[in-house]
């Protein structure tokens, strides 16, 4: 009997065994594959990432960002950042890139070229820096802006253009280049130093019809790269997917949606 017990105890135990297995074998195959995830840091920065009229996020940068992203199977959040806290962000993990107009050919207040804090994606925009000031102003010339005051987005190439090229003004620093117009419009600065991409989109429109860019103090061309933190290997993917997006049309086509297309760079085969 004792031994018809134990057989009967084998099995049943058997039994329970192969089950567990079998359970934990569907759970394996059942489970999803975790979901990639890339935050991208950004400043409300017309026309490359800016909130439109229903409220939702919109821009060159941002529809670029989708589309690359997109295709290398990343679910994208976007995070706006306070510009002169990128470097910050991007190191200690609470961006994975900024991707902004985020001039790369150029160095910071502390003469460290950024090439050497970030590693940057191709070149894919020119800009340059321009100064903005009253239609009625009279500034034409460097000299004129001597004992005057300038407002530049702080840790921008705009601030670094102006405290090189103005030493005689007196430049302070806002948390974006839109509160650098808005200190021209307001008369608390005489003018302001940012993108040629930003001042085409507000000077001489709307609430800035009385703002103008002084052409004859804009400063070289810079060019626009996304900018990772070292050794990203999203660098590389980045850089193959603006390849594809421009040998397809689609770069161009969304260069010409935010009527950037004479200024947009769709021929990467000198920065290999």
């Amino acid at each position: 009997m004792k031994k018809l017990i134990a057989i009967a105890m084998a099995a049943v135990l058997l039994l329970a065994t192969v089950a567990m297995f079998a359970s934990c074998g569907k759970k394996t195959e059942d489970a999803q594959p975790e979901e990639k995830v890339v935050t991208v840091g950004y400043t409300d920065y017309a026309p490359m990432n800016y909130v439109d009229e229903t409220g939702k996020l919109v821009g060159f940068d941002t529809e670029l960002a989708e589309k690359v992203f997109g295709a290398l199977g990343y679910k994208i959040i976007f995070k706006e950042i306070n510009w002169d806290n990128k470097y910050m962000d991007l190191n200690s993990g609470t961006i994975d890139c900024v991707w902004n107009g985020f001039t790369a050919n150029c160095s910071d207040d502390d003469g460290v070229a950024r090439s050497s804090k970030v590693d940057f994606s191709y070149n894919y925009m020119e800009n340059q820096q321009v100064v903005v000031a009253k239609k009625d102003s009279g500034i034409a010339t460097a000299a004129d802006l001597a004992g005057k005051a300038g407002a530049a987005e702080a840790g921008s190439a705009g601030e670094g253009f102006a405290k090189e090229n103005f030493t005689e003004a007196t430049v302070k620093t806002v948390l974006k280049q839109t509160d650098a117009l808005m200190e021209v419009k307001s008369g608390a600065s005489d003018f302001a130093v940012l993108d040629v991409q930003l001042a085409k989109s507000y000077c001489g429109k709307g609430d800035y019809s009385d703002l103008a860019i002084v052409e004859t103090l804009s400063g070289d061309t810079e060019f626009y790269a996304i900018g990772f933190k070292k050794g990203s290997d999203l660098t590389a993917k980045v850089n193959e997917q603006l390849e594809a997006l421009a040998k397809s049309g689609e770069l161009l086509t969304l260069a010409e949606k935010y009527g950037v297309a004479t200024t947009v760079i769709t021929d990467f085969t000198s920065q290999k």
